[in-house]
């Protein structure tokens, strides 16, 4: 997982390295059963498809990163 830090003058700031068609697992089973999510569009505001059942989502890119357990390049 590659991590980004950059200094906001007050704090020193993580940033995960996400891109368009990464699969992400994140620690929380989605109500389908399924863990794995294909990042679709990355900016402040992330849009994920579970890899399950299909569903999209678009999360806040803070929340995101909280929940991401591990990042697999296609």
């Amino acid at each position: 997982m590659v991590v980004y830090y950059f200094n906001d003058g007050v704090n020193r700031v993580q940033i995960l390295k996400i891109e368009v068609g990464d699969l992400l697992e994140l620690k929380k089973i989605h109500p389908c059963g399924g863990k794995l999510f294909k990042a679709l569009r990355v900016g402040s505001d992330v849009r994920i498809v579970c890899q399950t059942c299909g569903r999209d989502m678009t999360l806040d890119r803070i929340k995101l990163e909280k929940a991401i357990k591990r990042i697999s390049k296609p």
